[in-house]
Parts: C-alpha cells; structure tokens; sequence
C-alpha cells in the first residue's frame, strides 16, 4: 500500500512538475521574443532554461534531503536523455530536422567542453569548491556569448504583459512544490522497492524530467522551427551541466556515485559526441533520429539490468 501511495505521489508530484515547467516556458518565451531575442537564442537560453527547470529543482530538492547523488545521476540520464530520446523523437516524428544555422561555430564545441569537463571534473569522486566555481562561470560565458548576438528588428517583437511576468513567478512556485514532492517519492521507493536512488534517478526521474524538452522540441518541429528545436536539446545539456550541477552543490555536498562514473558518464560523452557527428550535415534524417532512439532503448536495458 505504501508503495502505491508513493508511486502515485510521484506521478501527480511530476504532472504538476511538468505542467508549471509548461507555463513558465511559454511565459519566458513571451518575455524573451518582446527583447528581441531571437528564436535559437530563446530556444538555447530562455526555453532550454525552461524545460530544465524539472532538473535544477529536483536536484536542488535531493540535496536538502539527504540525497545528493540524485543530482548527477539526474543530470547525466538527463543530457543522454535529451540526445538520444528527445532529439532522436523529433528528427522521427518531424521526418526530418534542417538547420539553417550553424551549430559547429560556438554552441557545439561549447557542449563537448561542458561533457568532457564533467566527466574529468567527476573522475576523482568528489566535487570541489573550485570546480563548483569553474561550472558556475562556465554558464556565466554561455549566457553572455548566447545573449550578445542575434537580436531581432524591434519591428517585428511583440509586446509583454504584466500577467506574463506574474505566471512566471506563479509557475516558478509550483517547479518548487512539484520537484519536492517528486524527490520526496523517490526517495519512499528506492527505500520501500530496495533500489539504488540512482538508478531511478538516471531512468525514470531524468525521462519525466525531460518530458519538457521532449514536448517542446516536438511541438517545434511541427511548426517547421527546427532552430528552436536543436537548440532546446543543446542549451538544455548545456544548463544541466554548468547549472543544475553549479547551482545545487552550493546548497550541500554531492555524493558522486561510483558506478555512475565506470559507464554512464562515459556514455554521455559518447553521445554528445555523436550528437555533434550527426550535426555537421546541417540535417538530422528521421532514421538517424530512429538510431539515437535505439541508443536509448540500450541504455534503459543496461540500467534495467543493474536492478535484476
């Protein structure tokens, strides 16, 4: 009976997650698109920012808990998450992606610094106050390259209401309840089901909090904005990185666990790796995104296996 009860607190916990995450990304596009920002930026900043909300929440949450290695098992499921399901998804459902923009000139080598810093940084076991620093100017120069280029004609910017502002804040409070609540579940059923919490926090965790992406990416696609699309799934790995892992070791100490490091670090690597091979054509065909999906399925099977 517990373990139903938690199970259940943990899917509503994760709807309303989900649907403020919702909110306060069609509220921040709306602020962003009236500044000028243009739709790659907005989707790599403002919207990436967004739909990683889930992510720095829930992590956040974990650490005031008790339960820090929730963070980087959620922000290393979540970029392989992100690459190989949500971008793998859209190229399938959209049939294809194009890029009319070139990713390979900054914003990609800036995500291969962001995974191979992560994993060398981590090696050691242990995450210190200088590392925490050099994360937290890592997002600093990705904010400030990503927001000094590509303004819009002031022409063509619709304008902000105060009511876009207020559903900001509104929406903001209830990522805070939702990601308590989640981990609060979390926690009930790696204890009740004897369950690392990593291992729910690099599957099931990382794929409910990568709903948002996945959902907005998607959407983006069918509308024929393929930019906003791309840039989602990179901004997203890139604030999950510098972000999600900056800002919550400043509320307590991570514990790194070990058998995270021997291969789902690396296979993170690997697929942000792949992500950029796959980018140089400046399209993503819908049976490459069939392959990355297939990557998916294999890394479930192998975190599955780690249960049984």
């Amino acid at each position: 009976m517990d373990l139903l009860l938690n199970i259940s607190l943990f899917v509503v916990s994760l709807i309303v997650l989900l649907f403020a995450s919702d909110k306060f990304v069609d509220s921040a596009e709306k602020i962003g698109l009236s500044l000028g920002i243009s739709p790659f930026i907005i989707g790599v900043t403002i919207i990436a920012f967004g739909t990683s909300l889930p992510e720095m929440a829930t992590s956040i949450a974990s650490v005031y808990s008790g339960t820090s290695e929730i963070v980087v098992a959620n922000v290393v499921g979540s970029n392989i998450t992100n690459i190989l399901l949500v971008l793998g998804l859209t190229a399938y459902v959209g049939k294809e992606i194009l890029m009319d923009f070139d990713v390979m000139d900054t914003d990609m080598p800036m995500l291969f610094g962001s995974a191979f810093l992560l994993y060398f940084v981590l090696l050691d076991g242990y995450f210190s106050t200088i590392e925490i620093a050099v994360f937290i100017v890592g997002l600093v120069i990705f904010l400030v390259s990503s927001f000094g280029k590509d303004k819009t004609d002031k022409s063509d910017r619709p304008s902000a209401r105060i009511t876009d502002y207020v559903l900001l804040l509104i929406a903001g409070i209830f990522v805070f309840l939702g990601a308590t609540y989640t981990i609060h579940a979390v926690e009930e059923i790696a204890t009740i089901a004897q369950v690392n919490p990593h291992i729910i926090a690099i599957t099931v965790v990382a794929l409910g909090t990568s709903l948002p992406e996945l959902i907005v990416s998607i959407t983006a696609a069918k509308k024929g904005k393929h930019a906003m699309a791309v840039g989602n799934v990179l901004g997203s790995n890139l604030f999950n990185t510098y972000a999600v892992m900056g800002i919550s070791a400043l509320f307590g100490k991570l514990v790194i666990p070990k058998e995270l490091i021997t291969f789902d670090l690396l296979f993170m690597v690997a697929v942000t790796i792949l992500f950029g091979i796959i980018c140089i054509r400046k399209r993503i065909s819908k049976w490459e995104g069939a392959v990355l999906v297939l990557f998916y399925i294999f890394f479930i099977g192998h975190s599955i296996e780690k249960i049984l």
